[in-house]
C-alpha cells in the first residue's frame, strides 16, 4: 500500500482555532469584569452558607453536655396529683395582721369626737356666760356650725348709724370676750356686713369701706386687751354681698348690718385626731401605749394616754 501524502492526512478542523480565540477573549473579558467588581462579604457568606446547607456540607458542633438517656414511662405518662391526707390534728397559724386595732381605732375615734364636742360645748358656755347681758337684749348671738363658733354682733348698741366707732359699753364687752377667746384655739376671722343702702360720706366712700372699718374696730378692741395674738386675726369687709336675709324691709336690713367673729376650730381638732391615730399606730417614737379593754360602755374620761 502506498503512503498517503502528509498534506492529505486528516487533522483539526480550521474553525477550532477561531473558537479557541473567541473563548480566550471571553475569558479575558469576564476576568476584567471580575477585577472591576466589588464583593459584599456579608452577602457572600450568606450565599455560601445557603449553598453549603443545600449541598449537605455540615460542620462539627461540639457537645457541651453528654446526652442523657430517656425513658418511655416519663415521656408518655405524668404523675398523678397527690391526695391530701386527713389527719385529726389542730394547727395554729400566725398572722401579721392585728384586727383588734381596727376596733380600737374606731373606739378611739368615737371617743375623740365626743371629747371634742364636749370641749366645744364648754367653750360655748364660757362665751355665753361672758356675753349674757348682750345675749339677753339681742345685741349678740352665739351659734355653733360644725367646727366653727360664730359670734354675731348686731348693729344696735354696738355702732352708731353710718359709723364704725364702737360704743363704750360694747367695747368693754369685747375686752371681756378677748380673755375667753385667748383660751380657745383656732383662727379668728372678723367679717363686717352692711345692707344694700349705698353710703357716700367723707369718711366712707362705699359700704365696702364701712364694713371693713367696723370689722377692723372690733379687731383693734380685741388686740387692746393683749390676750389675743395678732397672728390669729383676719379682717374682712364684705359689704352687702353676704346678707342673712333679703333687703326688702327695714327690719331685714337691720339684720344684715352686723359684724361676725368666726372661731375656726377645724385645724386644732384635726391635729388632735392625727396625734391620736399616730399614737394608736405606734408612730410616735419613744412612747409605749398600754390599753386595757373591758366590757361595757366606754366613756371619754376613762381613756388615759
Amino acid at each position: 500500500m502506498e503512503d498517503v501524502p502528509e498534506d492529505d492526512k486528516p487533522g483539526i478542523p480550521a474553525w477550532v482555532m477561531t473558537f479557541a480565540d473567541l473563548m480566550s477573549l471571553l475569558m479575558c473579558f469576564f476576568v476584567l469584569l471580575l477585577s472591576f467588581s466589588e464583593i459584599d462579604a456579608h452577602k457572600f457568606k450568606q450565599i455560601a452558607g445557603e449553598l453549603s446547607a443545600a449541598f449537605g456540607v455540615q460542620r462539627d458542633i461540639p457537645a457541651l453536655e453528654i446526652p442523657m438517656g430517656t425513658s418511655a414511662v416519663f415521656d408518655s405518662f405524668s404523675p398523678a396529683p397527690a391526695e391530701p391526707t386527713v389527719v385529726n390534728e389542730i394547727r395554729q397559724t400566725t398572722s401579721d395582721q392585728r384586727p383588734e386595732l381596727d376596733t380600737l381605732r374606731g373606739t378611739i375615734d368615737a371617743a375623740a369626737k365626743a371629747a371634742e364636742q364636749q370641749k366645744m360645748q364648754e367653750q360655748l358656755k364660757q362665751l355665753r356666760d361672758v356675753l349674757e347681758p348682750a345675749l339677753s337684749d339681742g345685741r349678740v348671738n352665739v351659734t355653733q356650725e360644725r367646727h366653727r363658733i360664730v359670734i354675731r354682733v348686731e348693729e344696735k348698741g354696738s355702732f352708731s348709724s353710718g359709723s364704725a366707732k364702737l360704743t363704750w359699753e360694747f367695747e368693754n364687752l369685747l375686752l371681756e370676750m378677748a380673755k375667753v377667746l385667748a383660751s380657745i384655739p383656732g383662727t379668728l376671722t372678723i367679717e363686717g356686713h352692711t345692707d344694700n343702702v349705698p353710703i357716700r360720706t367723707d369718711r366712707f366712700y362705699s359700704n365696702w369701706d364701712l364694713s371693713a372699718s367696723r370689722a377692723a374696730s372690733v379687731a383693734n378692741a380685741l388686740l387692746t386687751s393683749g390676750a389675743v395674738e395678732p397672728t390669729r386675726l383676719a379682717v374682712k369687709g364684705l359689704a352687702d354681698t353676704a346678707g342673712r336675709v333679703s333687703n326688702d324691709s327695714a327690719e331685714n336690713r337691720a339684720k344684715n348690718r352686723r359684724v361676725e367673729i368666726i372661731i375656726d376650730l377645724s385645724d386644732p381638732q384635726e391635729e388632735q385626731e392625727v396625734q391620736l391615730r399616730d399614737l394608736i399606730d405606734g408612730q410616735l417614737p419613744g412612747q409605749d401605749t398600754v390599753i386595757d379593754m373591758e366590757s361595757g360602755p366606754v366613756s371619754t374620761e376613762s381613756i388615759i394616754w
